[in-house]
């Protein structure tokens, strides 16, 4: 018999660990035909370095524990790869032959397909014969030819949540205290992150009352002058905003000055540049919030529909594979939004690495500062349900290597 590697890459979810056990059960149905699922430790680096465990060796009780354990239980990483790193392919490739391994699942989002159909073209290349399936995640929700990612919806409702909390927080204090709120998002081309804010509105309307997205230039006098109505008409202003927004000349408003290790521009604090502006055109006074890695490990209050789909998710890649299918990411297909339905497919992984799905115009609303009823429709199914993970002491109880 022959074994399977699975590895985790990119910014974690609070999800993705559920993906994780979902290979893990498939695999353990289909026992006769792969013997072990081993895991690379931190990503693809660990395949290369051939730092590995056995999956299948570790306790049942412990393993059951990834489907409530946020983030990567085996560690993520961000090394970019391409066909001219030969000596680091062959030394995956060595990994993949020492071990037997036939079948690679990797999980992740735009960068981490490209890895893994570099993966999957060097093995036709050397004629090897080896499986490889990704399996999607992302909070960003930006993969192209897939209704939305794992992750998504669990940080969306982390995100609604909070918003919500802090546009009641900042209602109830706005008489003689600080009258603007402002929640800044991750999300640097797309604002699927940002936009699940408005989803705060579902039960009762205390905001968030202004939505900037990177689908929209930001314009200051537009911006101010929805402020100043704001303020005006409700006696407070709830503003998400995500990092990633741009102004009119194309220029990030949080640009740190230095990239990742895949060469983006590294973001933060759009929070606090609106906030100076609101201060020095409008004499208001903000409070800024950023949850940052909170909203994408937040598992205390994940998606039910979101944990599902992620256990689903990595089934399908091992099913797949077992299919003889190869060089494919599993997709989401919705059938319908009332019941909320979806299938599973896959296409292939070159038609997703390094491309980005932004949110539709007709989500938008005129004026480019909020989302409207169509957003609501596509993304209200994604936050339903509540996943709690067991509690011991108070605090939860979650998997760790």
């Amino acid at each position: 018999m022959v074994n399977a590697v699975y590895a985790q890459s990119g910014g974690v979810t609070s999800v993705i660990n559920a993906s994780a056990l979902g290979v893990y059960r498939k695999i353990i149905d289909n026992k006769d035909t792969i013997e072990n699922l081993f895991i690379g430790i931190n990503g693809i680096n660990g395949i290369a370095e051939n730092n590995l465990i056995i999956l299948n060796s570790q306790d049942i009780d412990k393993i059951n524990l990834l489907e409530f354990t946020p983030s990567s239980a085996f560690g993520s990483c961000r090394k970019k790869l391409s066909l001219n790193d030969e000596g680091y392919l062959k030394k995956i490739f060595d990994t993949f032959k020492k071990n037997n391994i036939r079948y690679f699942f990797y999980n992740g989002g735009n960068d981490s397909m490209d890895t893994a159909n570099l993966i999957y073209e060097y093995s036709k290349k050397i004629k090897f014969d080896l499986k490889v399936i990704g399996i999607p995640k992302t909070i960003d929700n930006d993969l192209c030819f897939t209704d939305h990612t794992p992750g998504y919806g669990s940080t969306a409702k982390y995100l609604a949540i909070s918003a919500l909390e802090g546009s009641i927080d900042v209602k109830s204090m706005c008489y003689d205290s600080t009258r603007i709120f402002i929640l800044e998002t991750m999300g640097r081309h797309a604002g699927w992150l940002t936009a699940s804010t408005a989803l705060a509105r579902l039960n009762s309307d205390f905001g968030p009352h202004i939505i900037l997205i990177p689908e929209r230039a930001f314009n200051k006098e537009r911006f101010l002058m929805k402020v100043k109505k704001t303020l005006s008409e409700y006696g407070y202003c709830s503003i998400a905003v995500s990092e990633g927004i741009k102004d009119e000349q194309n220029n990030f408003l949080s640009d740190l000055g230095y990239n990742d290790n895949f060469g983006n521009t590294q973001l933060g604090f759009v929070g606090k540049t609106l906030s100076t502006i609101l201060m020095k055109e409008l004499g208001e006074k903000s409070h800024v919030a950023i949850p940052d890695y909170l909203q994408r490990s937040g598992r205390h209050i994940s998606s039910l529909c979101d944990v599902k789909e992620a256990i689903k998710a990595g089934e399908y890649a091992v099913e797949y594979a077992l299919k003889g299918i190869n060089g494919k990411m599993v997709t989401f297909k919705r059938i319908s939004n009332k019941p909320y339905e979806i299938t599973f497919d896959y296409i292939d992984l070159n038609m997703i690495a390094n491309q980005t799905k932004f949110i539709p115009d007709e989500y938008i609303t005129e004026d480019g500062m909020d989302v409207n009823e169509k957003f609501i429709e596509y993304a209200k199914p994604l936050i339903k349900g509540e996943s709690y993970p067991e509690y011991k002491n108070g605090i939860p109880l979650y998997y760790k290597l």
